[in-house]
């Protein structure tokens, strides 16, 4: 347990990709099985403990020190697991164990706990070890390690270890199991790959890169097809010998959120697209309608039929036993329509090609889609074959430019991590109200889009302008004549109930600190509502 405890405090102080990668593939190899299977799975978010929850460890916390002490230090260290590990009180020496548990023994105790045991063994576990070993522990608790760590990087790590391609690895991914002993065998040579048992397993994904200043010059037109990119999440529809899976593109399972899609995957092949939400024969929905369905393990009969689901398919990796992944782009297509007419036309279509005689056409297009759900155009090679990760060259994504608004910072909130010595969280709104008796309404909330140095200005801007305090959230002066202003930008606008404001965007994020702009001046609520049809 030590050497997990200790990987998991060095990854957290190590910003580098390329060094975190090095500390996962040392403690792969250095670490005996089935403790470093089961830190891969943890890592991967694979490891699940269903007998505690982060509201039984407050309990326990609580039971041990003063609730509004344990607020404040929470409220200063601005993350769950490092405050309960450090405000834990130690047990007596005589009442320690003799050893350390290892990772193994802790996973054990923590997962054949019941329901009503799991507090009891998580205290006599936190007893027993040290501030590392506890912060270690809480974090397999919670779930989320929050280690700036991807399931993908700690994947290419344990591909390192074996010097195989990390795709190797994702596609055998799901027909393994924890703690993965016949993996790391393959990976250091004791044994023959292990063989895809599993059905329906995820392929790694393909992805574009950005269109950079003068990459038009460079490319020839013929040379690529044209397609709208649209406003949902990207997934992989794979059905094979009688089983269904649904992926998000990071190689999620997300079938149980969709089932109504799931039911009508009546072939055999692997499929990749956009999941939508709408009736594809009638209209599309927006992203927000799409968020109703997203992060459920299961959805109610009432909310598939309020915001039915389908895949706008944009590539056929697999047709019944045949891998086409190697084909062209262009054979692939053709494919791939004749695949899509034997569908369920409710579920599934085609996302349609947009013809072009150059790259001056392709900037009206991306400027003007004719669809307020699309939010870009793709650029794809006719003769690429569909290849994992993110080739230079084959396809470019090309988005429309943000839209902006001025708006006032009117709350910050302390930020978790790092940033937990900062008001990181900027909630901003716009006037609404007739003249001479404005007020601000909120309409969006960010915490990216700034610099380290924008943050300490900002940071210090919070404290000296703070006029009322909630918690970790300060309210701050704004009003006509005194406010920051802060240009946001954002990928979408909708309708929403849930907000006073009658609005929601998409994506917003903090583009320029506005010193130089009077809050007066900021934009009204008007402005954003007559983005609204436009958008939508």
């Amino acid at each position: 347990m030590d050497a997990f405890a200790e990987l998991l405090d060095r990854l957290v102080l190590t910003p580098s990709r390329n060094g975190k990668l090095k500390l996962m593939t040392d403690y792969f190899r250095d670490t005996p099985d089935p403790d470093r299977g089961l830190a891969l799975a943890a890592l991967t978010g694979d490891l699940p403990i269903p007998a505690v929850k982060p509201a039984m460890l407050r309990a326990l916390v609580m039971e041990r020190m003063d609730p509004v002490l344990f607020g404040y230090s929470y409220d200063y260290v601005g993350d769950l697991a490092e405050t309960v590990s450090l405000v834990w009180p130690d047990s007596p020496a005589h009442l320690k164990p003799n050893r350390t548990p290892t990772l193994s023994e802790v996973v054990t105790a923590l997962q054949t706990a019941s329901r009503s045991d799991g507090p009891t063994v998580l205290a006599r576990l936190l007893d027993g070890a040290g501030i590392a070993a506890r912060f270690a522990i809480i974090k397999l608790v919670t779930g989320g390690l929050r280690i700036g760590v991807s399931a993908r990087l700690a994947k290419q790590a344990a591909a390192n270890l074996g010097g195989v391609d990390v795709t190797e690895i994702e596609e055998l991914w799901h027909g393994l199991k924890a703690p993965y002993a016949e993996l790391f065998a393959w990976l250091e040579g004791r044994a023959e790959k292990p063989r895809k048992t599993a059905a329906a397993l995820f392929r790694p994904v393909m992805l574009s890169h950005a269109i950079e200043d003068r990459d038009l010059e460079k490319l020839d037109p013929a040379d690529y097809a044209a397609e709208w990119k649209w406003d949902g999440i990207r997934v992989q529809a794979v059905s094979e010998g009688g089983v269904r899976r649904l992926y998000s593109r990071t190689g999620d399972d997300v079938s149980g959120a969709f089932p109504d899609v799931v039911a009508a995957m009546d072939f055999e092949g692997a499929l990749d697209g956009e999941l939508l939400v709408g009736d594809p024969r009638k209209a599309t929905g927006t992203f927000s309608d799409l968020q109703q369905r997203l992060n459920r393990k299961t959805v109610s009969a009432r909310m598939q039929d309020r915001h039915p689901a389908f895949i706008r398919c944009y590539d056929l990796l697999q047709d019944g036993g045949e891998d086409t992944r190697a084909l062209p782009f262009a054979q692939r297509r053709e494919r791939l329509e004749a695949f899509v007419t034997a569908l369920d036309p409710a579920r599934f279509d085609l996302s349609p090609l947009a013809p072009f005689p150059d790259w001056e056409a392709i900037q009206e297009m991306r400027a003007n889609p004719p669809h307020p759900v699309i939010e870009g155009v793709m650029l794809k090679r006719w003769d690429s074959a569909y290849v994992p990760g993110r080739p230079k060259g084959p396809w470019f994504k090309w988005k429309r430019d943000p839209h902006t608004v001025d708006a006032v910072l009117m709350y910050a909130q302390r930020g978790h991590g790092k940033r937990s010595s900062f008001y990181s969280d900027y909630t901003f709104g716009v006037w609404t109200g007739p003249e001479g008796a404005e007020e601000l309404v909120p309409v969006g909330k960010a915490y990216f889009g700034f610099t380290d140095e924008e943050l300490k200005a900002i940071d210090k801007y919070v404290r000296d302008n703070t006029v009322e305090r909630f918690g970790p959230v300060r309210s701050v002066r704004a009003d006509r004549t005194s406010g920051l202003v802060l240009e946001v930008a954002f990928e979408g606008l909708n309708r929403s109930t849930r907000h006073k404001s009658g609005v929601a965007m998409r994506f917003p994020r903090i583009s320029r600190l506005r010193w130089d702009k009077p809050p007066a001046e900021a934009d009204t609520i008007e402005t954003l509502q007559a983005l609204l049809d436009p958008i939508r």
